[in-house]
């Protein structure tokens, strides 16, 4: 119930501000051109409160899911021709600027968000790893089927040089089911590689590899009573140097070790006072979720390191510039059948990453997450798909090659086919989403 609780009050109040954000860019261009807008409205459904100001009505409806602007004769069949004020009584030009304002204001938000966080915020691990390094490969993995191996480094992966362990996901993800190349550095060496990609990720699966973010040991920070670790000898404060020889440094390394182990004892070395001690065994206990030993790691620590508002701007355009580029792409792929349209998230897989976020420690995911949606959000929009921002504007745009207006009855026509494919691509994807939520995961077929 906790968890339902954050994800459904992080989903509201995340994509409310999105939404409101989108809205204003069309409410304030549409003031601009001097067209009249009746209402700017928080939520949708009964009017709970507000007030009027002019000609508009600013209020706060029941259902806080975003939010809309009404510009008098904007939707097909109440076009007002007789007056000045109306929405398509301007020409087709400034129709066309308050269509794409809405897209627009997304873009600015998400560069204003993460500039914001780049140039006041910034956290980074106090001690960190700049390097894709690979620490450890599950064995059986797609990975280890390439040859990848702990150790390498990677130079190349896909189309990117020298690429960051998020552009190695990230590069996964538009390259499901397929064998991308992959160059890793060994021994001085660089060898080249084939790596085959599932056909969807689950949470930050990378075929197998696990990364080393941190240069230093596991530290424990506490050990519960009654687990395995308690009883191999394991205390708060000791420093896990190796595992079975492998020296691991954190703990999603030593949980994937453990799960692919299936329960084996492991021997670890420990650190305790600076002094190395005899080896340790434990024997993991399977729980519902895996196997566990019983010990809480300490937290990697983060400092906060802001940068120079000219360098956090840059790095805000090229956060803007790759996300934009990377949905830009997933679409591409998804037309072209290369991509499932299963790997996209609706509703409910948004509101229970958005939970997951609002729950994580520090800032970083919380605006990450803001400025991906920001920008999904206005791409998605200047699709030219009927309903959407881009649907009208290429509606605007072949009624100034053809100089006249299309037929009411068409655009009707239009918009109540576009509302039912987009009816039935919306229950799809909510579906999907459902499937996917942890209580289906146990379920076989």
């Amino acid at each position: 119930m906790h968890e339902f609780l954050v994800a459904a009050v992080a989903f509201i109040v995340l994509v409310g501000v999105m939404v409101v954000v989108h809205e204003f860019g069309h409410f304030a261009t549409a003031k601009l051109c001097k067209v009249r807008v009746e209402a700017f409205s928080f939520g949708f459904g009964p009017r709970l409160f507000g007030f009027k100001y002019g000609d508009t009505d600013y209020k706060v409806c029941l259902l806080p899911l975003g939010g809309f602007v009404k510009m008098t004769g904007e939707n097909p069949g109440e076009e007002a021709v007789n007056d000045p004020a109306a929405f398509t009584s301007h020409p087709r030009w400034q129709r066309m600027l308050i269509g794409v304002a809405g897209p627009v204001a997304n873009f600015i938000l998400a560069f204003v968000l993460m500039a914001f966080y780049f140039g006041f915020i910034n956290e980074v691990p106090a001690y960190e790893v700049n390097t894709t390094t690979v620490e450890w490969v599950v064995p059986g993995s797609a990975a280890a089927q390439a040859g990848i191996q702990p150790g390498d480094l990677i130079r190349r992966f896909d189309t990117v040089d020298n690429p960051t362990w998020e552009q190695v996901f990230s590069r996964m993800t538009l390259d499901p089911n397929m064998t991308v190349p992959v160059a890793v550095e060994r021994g001085g060496k660089t060898l080249q590689l084939a790596l085959a990609v599932p056909a969807e990720l689950k949470g930050d699966d990378l075929d197998g590899m696990l990364p080393q973010y941190m240069p230093g040991p596991i530290g424990v920070q506490e050990v519960m009573p009654d687990n395995p670790a308690v009883k191999a000898g394991l205390r708060a404060g000791d420093a896990i140097v190796t595992v079975d020889g492998h020296p691991f440094h954190t703990v999603s390394t030593l949980l994937a070790y453990m799960q692919a182990g299936q329960g084996k004892p492991l021997s670890l070395v420990v650190q305790r006072n600076g002094v190395t001690l005899a080896p340790m065994v434990a024997t993991p206990a399977k729980l519902d979720t895996g196997y566990k030993l019983g010990f809480a790691a300490v937290p990697i620590p983060f400092r906060h390191d802001p940068m120079p508002l000219a360098k956090a701007a840059e790095k805000s355009r090229v956060f803007c510039a790759d996300g934009s580029m990377l949905i830009v792409q997933m679409l591409e792929r998804i037309f072209t059948h290369k991509v499932s349209v299963s790997q996209l998230s609706g509703p409910v897989g948004i509101a229970r990453i958005a939970g997951e976020a609002a729950e994580m420690k520090g800032w970083y995911s919380k605006f990450y997450l803001a400025g991906e949606i920001s920008l999904n959000l206005g791409i998605l929009n200047l699709m030219p798909f009927p309903i959407l921002d881009g649907g009208m504007i290429l509606l605007l745009f072949i009624e100034s090659l053809i100089r006249r207006d299309i037929s009411v009855n068409v655009k009707e026509r239009i918009y109540q086919a576009a509302f039912v494919v987009l009816l039935a691509f919306f229950a799809f994807i909510i579906f999907n989403d459902v499937t996917k939520l942890p209580i289906f995961n146990h379920i076989k077929p």
